[in-house]
């Protein structure tokens, strides 16, 4: 008798598994976006003829590498909607 209800309640949850519609695959594109971000950043040092990593923030770095940090940031915020929405 407990083995047929531990076969009917695997059933049973195997069927509502089955109903899911959509797979969640959001940190996996956040990875992805925050990965092509950083690309961009090194890309956007690198045309300034600095090394990414290398330079420490404050107020005696150049206005281009300011521009190239602003913008590395812009992007990984929007990595968050990569991050949140789901992919089926």
């Amino acid at each position: 008798m407990m083995k047929n209800m531990t076969i009917v309640s695997l059933v049973f949850v195997l069927f509502v598994l089955s109903l899911s519609q959509e797979v969640h695959a959001g940190p996996l594109a956040y990875g992805i976006c925050q990965t092509g971000c950083n690309d961009l950043a090194v890309s956007c040092y690198a045309a300034a003829g600095f090394t990414f990593g290398t330079v420490t923030g404050g107020t005696g770095i150049p206005a281009v590498l300011a521009s190239c940090n602003t913008s590395l940031g812009t992007c990984m915020s929007a990595c968050i909607a990569a991050g949140l929405t789901p992919i089926p």
